[in-house]
């Protein structure tokens, strides 16, 4: 299906919205303050905040420039506030009031007249009408003044980045590290919000992409910053519906609570943060108004230092599982029961949420693994794990060495923990629910499937979750996607569906992502391929990870034009064989330009030439005539195409002569890569290289490395699709006889029965169809 990498809008729809729009602000704030946004009508918006330490400081920002929105939906960038007027009427609960030494504070960062970088303080009091919790404030860019009191110094309106809103806890002190006296929680409203002056309304992307078929996926790490409103309006925007599975993260959803030694972690009841509940309520309520289901996504990966440290998977060393991620997550221990309550705690709390709303319980157990390090070292030997293996299990120092029975049986018993740990989370889920929920496991196949450790899918891939432990089964496999490794991806396909029976009709594909926007180019190529390649395996449901990136890269998914539907081409042969007497031109399309001294320059336009054929004098009898004239109205003339044997060149062997495994090389292997596309090539130095679309299957033969396989299979136009990839460097050639797609010329088909009784043979020239390849 085709798509676009849109970096800006071109021409494309827009409209204007009011500046300072509710669902465009976005917070900010250090860990481990916790604090979200939402929308509570157009002109209103709710910040709540949890916080811990004296120093915590929240804000509350506009941006000059959206740099998080899809560039066909972003607002225009606008630096210049002279002239414009922001009014609303503020209501605050627990911070720091207006009136008070570190109330709130407009912080306007940009630059001076003289394009200097500056940073302005606006006491927002001193612009404020009503109670120091309660009053209407109405801030005159162009009138504006810094500083605690009025009057101060001019703030410059015409060149502004941001605007920083601070909020505080009453006991703030600037720098600080001293934990608060007990959490504190606040809340602050901004109700009535309107711009006025000449820079009131600004443009806005207003496209909506037809719906393609696809679904989104996104998470809460990625997005805790911005309203839900929002990110719904991006997902609607772009074309994606049904439903959104929803990842609620790692890092920034759960409340914290001080442990005996005074260090924050993970509340061991599983609550969630107050402004993370906001949010995922928000977030529920508006995607049921909206027409989607969420399903809310949970995952044995929490941010290492909110972690119990005997929660975490450990290496026989002693050493916590570590993510890449900078900080770095660490993952629970499937043994530990204590981490195990506490997933299904959360999860309780999230179908609280779901049922809350009036949206059906769906809940993704997102990745369940036993972590591998990259010294190789699986991590089956926390306390918990340890003794659940019998209290002195086998050390695998590594795991892609080769393990002995010993090894192995230790992997098989982890996986039976692991499946065990899923089992009861599924449990938790389901007891939650009022009405039935739907759980789905979500697996990484490129982790769990590796080749460098092939021993590891005994406990990454345990038998306990074989149909039905799930109601449905998610496969993503985005880096072999990327990378190109499709032999790879297809093998773990197949040794899933042998291994865990889940019918095509139960199982979804996640396709993504791309971590560096650099590769943005190469990889949304394939990843929207693999979208398109998971609906040709019947696998209905396919998801887009993750929002962030698709905005970023400005990745468009597009739907089909409708006259895609329709089959134009009948896969038969024409029906006469065509001798010598055919006529066969190939055409090239060649700009040529002659200079004022008579010199050519010339510019070759098609990079393969185009066939012409007239078939007519093949025609010897009246009866062939005949089945001519049926064979074109079947066609509906020119409507459809249809296949035929060119008498000169229909050989990878030279022109017709038998086809031998070495004929035509089609690629080198790298290690990946398992599509080969079949091509022949026509001259020495610089081939003219022709994409064969039409072979003929029976006549394949096919060589790697110079040695024949037959472990292949070709799929349509002319695609050879190797069952595993051939190695760095190995030549991958074929041999093979073929067709030319081809369609008749015109309209009308003129035969003269006077004429053909006289000797006189019709012409019936044929066009060559230019197939992508």
């Amino acid at each position: 299906m085709a798509f676009w990498l849109a970096r800006e809008r071109r021409a494309q729809e827009s409209t204007f919205i009011q500046r300072f729009d509710p669902r465009f602000w976005t917070v900010n704030f250090p860990r481990p303050a916790m604090a979200s946004v939402v929308t509570t009508g157009p002109d209103a918006l709710r910040v709540d905040l949890e916080l811990h330490h004296a120093g915590e400081l929240v804000g509350l920002i506009w941006e000059s420039a959206d740099t998080l929105d899809h560039p066909l939906l972003a607002y225009q960038t606008d630096r210049s506030y002279a002239h414009t007027t922001l009014r609303f009427r503020w209501q605050s609960e627990g911070v720091i009031a207006l009136d008070q030494p570190n109330g709130p504070t407009l912080t306007i960062e940009g630059r001076d007249a003289s394009g200097a970088p500056r940073t302005w303080y606006v006491r927002l009091w001193n612009y404020a009408q009503g109670t120091p919790t309660d009053a209407q404030i109405t801030l005159p860019f162009s009138t504006l003044e810094s500083g605690y009191a009025l009057p101060g110094e001019p703030i410059y309106p015409e060149d502004i980045d941001r605007l920083f809103i601070s909020l505080v806890a009453p006991d703030f002190a600037a720098g600080s590290n001293a934990p608060l006296a007990a959490r504190f929680n606040g809340s602050v409203i901004m109700s009535d919000i309107e711009a006025d002056g000449a820079g009131a309304m600004i443009e806005v992307g207003d496209v909506l992409v037809p719906p393609h078929g696809e679904r989104m996926a996104t998470a809460y790490d990625d997005s805790y910053n911005q309203t839900p409103a929002r990110l719904l309006r991006g997902i609607i925007g772009l074309g994606y519906r049904y439903d959104i599975v929803h990842y609620v993260g790692m890092s920034h959803f759960m409340r914290l609570a001080h442990d005996a030694d005074g260090t924050l972690g993970a509340a061991p009841d599983g609550a969630l943060a107050a402004p993370a509940a906001a949010w995922h309520r928000n977030l529920f309520a508006l995607a049921r108004t909206q027409g989607f289901e969420v399903i809310a996504s949970l995952s044995y990966e929490l941010f290492d230092s909110y972690c119990p440290e005997d929660w975490k998977q450990r290496t026989a060393s002693g050493a916590a599982a570590l993510t890449g991620w900078v900080p770095p997550s660490t993952l629970l221990s499937p043994a530990n029961t204590a981490a195990m309550e506490w997933l299904a705690n959360v999860a309780g709390n999230l179908v609280s949420l779901l049922e809350e709303v009036g949206l059906p319980v769906r809940f993704q157990i997102g990745e369940p693994w036993w972590w591998v390090t990259p010294e190789r070292e699986i991590c089956l030997y926390d306390a918990a794990a340890t003794s659940a293996f019998g209290g002195n299990p086998p050390i695998i120092s590594d795991i892609a060495a080769t393990l002995d029975e010993d090894a192995k049986a230790l992997l098989v018993a982890a996986g039976t923990v692991l499946a065990a740990s899923t089992a009861r989370l599924t449990q938790a889920v389901r007891a939650a629910a009022s009405s039935p929920a739907e759980v789905l496991l979500l697996a990484f196949t490129p982790t769990i499937l590796s080749d460098a450790a092939p021993e590891l899918y005994r406990a990454n891939l345990p038998i306990g979750w074989e149909a039905p432990a799930f109601d449905r089964l998610q496969i993503e496999d985005y880096d072999w996607l990327t990378a190109g490794a499709d032999a790879l991806r297809r093998t773990a396909y197949a040794a899933v569906d042998a291994r865990y029976r889940y019918p095509v009709g139960d199982q979804d594909y996640l396709a993504g992502f791309v971590l560096d926007p650099a590769d943005a180019e190469t990889f949304w190529a394939r990843i929207d391929a693999g979208l398109d390649e998971a609906a040709s395996r019947g696998i209905a449901r396919r998801y887009v990870w993750a929002l962030p990136q698709v905005n970023r890269d400005g990745y468009t998914r597009l739907a089909p034009p409708p006259e895609q539907a329709m089959e134009s081409f009948d896969n038969i042969s024409y029906p006469f064989a065509l001798g010598r007497s055919a006529s066969v031109a190939p055409e090239f399309s060649t700009s040529i330009a002659v200079t004022a001294s008579g010199h050519e320059r010339r510019n070759s336009l098609w990079s393969d030439a185009r066939l012409h054929f007239d078939v007519g004098p093949g025609i010897r009898s009246e009866s062939e005539l005949s089945e001519l004239i049926a064979f074109f109205r079947a066609r509906r003339g020119p409507a459809r195409g249809f296949r035929v044997t060119d008498p000169f060149d229909n050989s990878s062997n030279g022109m017709t002569g038998i086809p031998t495994m070495l004929d035509q090389l089609l690629g080198t292997g790298d290690g990946a890569r398992a599509d080969f596309q079949l091509v022949k090539s026509y001259g020495g130095t610089e081939p003219q290289v022709r994409p064969i679309t039409r072979p003929q299957a029976q006549t394949l033969v096919v060589s790697v490395g110079g040695v024949a396989t037959t472990e292949w299979v070709l799929r349509e136009k002319g695609l050879l699709r190797l069952l595993s990839a051939p190695p760095v460097g190995a030549e991958v050639r074929a041999g093979f006889r073929f067709d030319v797609p081809v369609r008749f010329s015109e309209d009308r088909l003129d035969v003269a029965a006077v004429n053909f009784a006289a000797g006189e043979a019709p012409s019936v020239p044929l066009i060559e169809i230019r197939e992508a390849a």
